[in-house]
């Protein structure tokens, strides 16, 4: 299994800045896809951006050219660099990790992190 840790959530206005960090340990050597998550309050949790290991990336429409998902592979770390924050970017947000397109020596997984709140003030 992996798990995963996640920090840098927090408070900021409108038109702000703030760098999610997600921190992997057990066997990252099986991860295939990584990916960001978020939940609003009254809503289902919905795809933030994702990256495979070839280092192609796919973000959602409401995100995208705001975000920025990367990953530090020296340091097992997922980042979402967030710019030009919106109020309605307020959210739980969580990290994934799974390893459903590793090779056959790899166990399947699907973890998530324990989520970070964002809120941007208006």
């Amino acid at each position: 299994q992996v798990q995963l840790v996640e920090s840098g959530g927090g408070l900021v206005q409108a038109w702000g800045s703030l760098r999610l960090s997600c921190l992997a340990s057990g066997y990252t050597v099986c991860i295939s896809t990584t990916g960001w998550y978020r939940q609003a309050p009254g809503k289902e949790r919905e795809l933030v951006a994702t990256m495979n290991t070839s280092g192609m990336k796919d973000y959602a429409d409401s995100v995208k050219g705001r975000f920025t998902i990367t990953r530090d592979n020296t340091k097992n770390t997922l980042y979402l660099q967030m710019n030009s924050l919106k109020p309605e970017d307020t959210a739980v947000y969580y990290c994934n990790a799974d390893s459903h397109d590793s090779g056959p020596l790899c166990r399947d997984f699907d973890s998530w992190g324990q989520g970070t709140q964002v809120t941007v003030s208006s």
